[in-house]
């Protein structure tokens, strides 16, 4: 029999809890030093401030002013959402499988951490894993284990993992201390990973399924839920079926917490994954063109900023929200308009050139050489040739190789060199149409090209080409505003000559289109209409070419134009953006307003970092500018007008639309400028190269190359409903507005009609 020795036991238990606080005395040593980095061995931490404002990295993302996405600045493609905008099937997908009692513990789950250590012991790893939702979230937001937290035991691979867990142990509790259940749960949606560069669950809503994260469905829910285990071996596009059996653990799981009856969980897991995968990218989504104008303009204004306000912000990262002029709806519009017409186009000019290269002289002959010059300025054979040097730079160009092109008919792969695509892509036609908000210079819309991916370069702002007959309107503004003529003068189509006193030593003598004179009189707005060069010629002899071009730069034209007769004809190379900028004084009474694309800039909480204005200057008279709408009509409106051909739209009836057509020497650039009371609208249509284009007038004039999708798009715009504001109607007349016409009444409209209909229009010889 053992006797019982009361002493013995006593001090048996003064060990133990000398032994408990000992080692509860280290652990709280361990936590403090751990804390506070004690000698350097432990790594830092995060500070305060840190710790009450974490932050990840955040998509800058545009926004149109009807409130849509346009796109994204990123490096990481991460958008923050509300928990609010959230769907519960995700809520509660996520809580029955990675943290069951989230809602019970604090930050820590005891629970949890005996699990892990009796898998562990017995080997079963599938018992789960110990970290709780908070302690994920600490560990994405603020990077534990990377090297600006590395102590010098940090070097030691399984003490690195010890340091790290206890770092996430105590941010977890400060984080509980800090902030609600929703706001943790918040954060820990905002910043996981879901592979294929999706971080947080808004994108990856969008991504996968092409919703909004209130929109997932249970299925849904539970599949991007079981992604986050592993995204890569998870991920339903290289593994669906990984996918699949993943995603029914979870469900699995939400039936065994109750929140999925079992009858609903059997009908659930044998539904397919239902994946509508799109990426977001830098190509893709509404506004490629003007997203890629925006980032030059954004990132010099981030760097302004942060030097004036001695802030950090970064365009990729910092989550700023910008708000633009653009309409969605619009934009959309347009993009659809340009790609119906484009095509097209194309398979006009395919038709035209069959069998023949389209680069060529003026007598159409072909360009020799023109394909190695080509190449020889692209940017993969000057880095060729730096690297193996000519010989075997031509040897990889000429070689062919299995590639993605683009074509009319969707993303093709063919077999094919270098220089092979070279030829490809020059014969395509290219193209930059914009829309304005005349009254507050608001851009609604902005194409810069016919497909971002493949054809980077912007036709808005970016290029410039010769204007032609879309330049005539400022030539006439500058007689009429300078008093030589009224808007109902008459003028004689009849050969204007140019010699050395007007700064022509060889001389010159424009022609019309048809190479003919009518030698008729005609009103200015006849003359403006059908578009004729030799009365262009007659106001730029009277007013020179010097006052016109003062005049086209006050109104808005930017670039620097040549000061010499044949300006008239418009000659000096122009952008989309300065005509459309131009253009909207004349719908504006005169008033030259900026093309505006940037409304506002918030940081990621919504804080207005700084408010955009429209700038505005009277340059010409209200009635001067209804004149001129009044000219602009004639070619809409009256027999003969370039721009007759919009009535087979149905934009017209019920409509006032001041417009002008322009095409160039030999076809290399069509135009067409249209406006409405509210929107003022230009397209440019041609090669990329001058010596690329059409060889007939029939084919080449801007009024048909060009205006053609101007039509297509105001249809689009005129059936909205949402869009009212832009619905048909007359300019606003001045009030108390007289047309000086020399006697004749102010509302006398001239009747006069050509001996026959013509469609040609005044090209640049």
């Amino acid at each position: 029999m053992i006797e019982f020795q009361p002493g013995k036991y006593r001090r048996t238990i003064i060990r133990l809890w000398r032994f408990i606080g000992i080692g509860l005395g280290l652990f709280i040593f361990y936590i403090v030093a751990v804390s506070f980095n004690f000698f350097w061995l432990f790594g830092g931490m995060p500070d305060l401030k840190t710790l009450e404002n974490p932050k990840s990295e955040l998509a800058s993302e545009l926004i149109s002013e009807d409130g849509k996405s346009l796109g994204k600045y990123f490096f990481e493609n991460r958008t923050q959402i509300d928990i609010s905008q959230i769907s519960p099937n995700l809520i509660d997908a996520l809580v029955a499988t990675e943290d069951a009692r989230f809602v019970n513990h604090s930050g820590i789950d005891p629970r949890s951490l005996l699990r892990v250590f009796k898998g562990v012991v017995s080997g079963n790893s599938s018992s789960g894993g110990g970290s709780t939702l908070t302690q994920q979230v600490a560990k994405n937001l603020f990077n534990t284990r990377s090297e600006e937290f590395e102590g010098l035991l940090g070097k030691i691979p399984l003490v690195r993992i010890v340091i790290a867990k206890t770092k996430e142990w105590v941010l977890s509790v400060i984080l509980e201390r800090k902030y609600t259940k929703q706001e943790i749960m918040q954060m820990y949606l905002n910043t996981v990973s879901f592979g294929n560069n999706t971080y947080g669950i808004k994108v990856a809503a969008k991504t996968y399924f092409d919703k909004e994260a209130w929109d997932l469905n249970v299925t849904e829910a539970a599949l991007l839920v079981g992604m986050l285990q592993n995204p890569t071996l998870f991920n339903p596009l290289r593994f669906p079926t990984n996918a699949l059996n993943r995603r029914n653990t979870v469900l699995a799981q939400m039936t065994k917490y109750d929140y999925i009856p079992r009858e609903d969980f059997e009908r659930y897991k044998e539904k397919p994954l239902g994946i509508d995968f799109t990426v977001e990218g830098h190509n893709t989504g509404l506004a490629p063109y003007f997203r890629e104008s925006m980032r030059g303009y954004l990132k010099s204004w981030v760097k302004m900023y942060n030097e004036e306000h001695d802030m950090n912000y970064d365009l990729y990262t910092s989550g700023l929200r910008i708000y633009t002029t653009i309409d969605s709806r619009m934009q959309r519009y347009q993009e659809e308009a340009l790609t119906e017409h484009m095509k097209e186009q194309q398979r006009l000019f395919d038709e035209h050139w069959k069998g023949r290269n389209p680069w060529s002289f003026d007598n159409g002959k072909e360009i020799p050489g023109f394909l190695t010059t080509a190449a020889k300025r692209s940017p993969h054979f000057i880095s060729l040739k730096r690297d193996l040097g000519e010989e075997e730079a031509w040897k990889v160009m000429r070689k062919p190789y299995k590639m993605k092109v683009f074509s009319w008919n969707g993303e093709k792969e063919v077999m094919m060199s270098p220089i092979d695509s070279i030829a490809y892509y020059k014969r395509f036609l290219r193209a930059g149409m914009m829309s304005m908000d005349p009254r507050n210079g608001h851009v609604k819309a902005w194409v810069g090209g016919i497909n971002f991916k493949y054809f980077k370069y912007d036709h808005v702002k970016q290029g410039s080409r010769q204007p032609g007959s879309t330049f005539k309107p400022f030539v006439y503004v500058s007689a009429l505003d300078k008093n030589f003529l009224t808007p109902c003068d008459h003028v004689t189509d009849a050969p204007i000559y140019f010699g050395p006193s007007d700064g022509v030593p060889g001389g010159w003598s424009p022609k019309n289109s048809n190479n003919k004179y009518s030698y008729q009189s005609l009103s200015l707005r006849q003359a403006l209409g059908k578009s004729v060069n030799t009365v262009s010629a007659y106001l730029i002899k009277m007013v020179k070419a010097k006052t016109v071009a003062e005049y086209a730069h006050k109104l808005g034209i930017t670039s620097k134009l040549q000061e010499v007769p044949s300006l008239c004809l418009g000659i000096s190379d122009v952008s989309v953006f300065e005509m459309v900028g131009a253009y909207s004084a004349f719908a504006n009474g005169g008033h030259r307003t900026e093309p505006m694309t940037i409304l506002r800039i918030e940081d990621r909480y919504g804080n207005v970092l700084q408010e955009f204005f429209q700038q505005q200057n009277q340059e010409i008279s209200e009635n001067m500018a209804y004149n001129m709408l009044y000219l602009m009509r004639g070619a809409v409106e009256d027999p003969g007008g370039t721009a007759g051909r919009l009535r087979q739209y149905g934009v017209t009836e019920g409509n006032e639309i001041a417009a002008k057509t322009g095409t160039t020497s030999n076809y290399s650039d069509g135009w067409f400028m249209g406006m409405t009371q509210h929107l003022v609208s230009g397209i440019w249509v041609g090669g990329e190269d001058r010596s690329i284009h059409f060889r007939t007038i029939a084919l080449g004039q801007g009024g048909r190359i060009a205006m053609p999708a101007w039509g297509t798009f105001m249809q689009k715009v005129y059936k909205d409903p949402t869009l009212v504001q832009y619905r048909k109607e007359p300019f606003k007349k001045p009030e108390n507005y007289v047309r000086d016409c020399g006697g004749v009444s102010s509302d006398s409209t001239d009747t006069y009609v050509p001996p026959s209909r013509s469609d040609d229009e005044g090209v640049l010889f």
